[in-house]
């Protein structure tokens, strides 16, 4: 398993369009990603509305545990995905 931390740095957090921009970079590996808030709340992030529950503001830490048989791949293009839109 993989994890890594990341700080949210768009103003408005985790809104519809980047939470649908991530959903998608997700679908496109096999492994299974959790995003966990600072409040330990986790979501599946192949799933929009969980993802959008979580209510992950600017400044909020999240947790990204990247779990398959591509975790190395996904974990890479996840982390690239949120440096570059959120």
């Amino acid at each position: 398993m993989k994890e890594f931390k990341f700080t949210v740095t768009d103003p408005v957090g985790i809104h519809a369009r980047p939470a649908g921009l991530l959903v998608k970079a997700v679908k496109e590996h096999a492994s299974t990603v959790m995003i966990e808030n600072k409040d330990g709340k986790a979501a599946d992030a192949k799933k929009l509305l969980a993802l959008m529950g979580l209510g992950i503001k600017q400044g909020d830490e999240i947790t990204v545990k990247v779990d398959g048989a591509d975790e190395d791949a996904a974990a890479a293009a996840i982390e690239a995905f949120l440096k570059e839109n959120l």
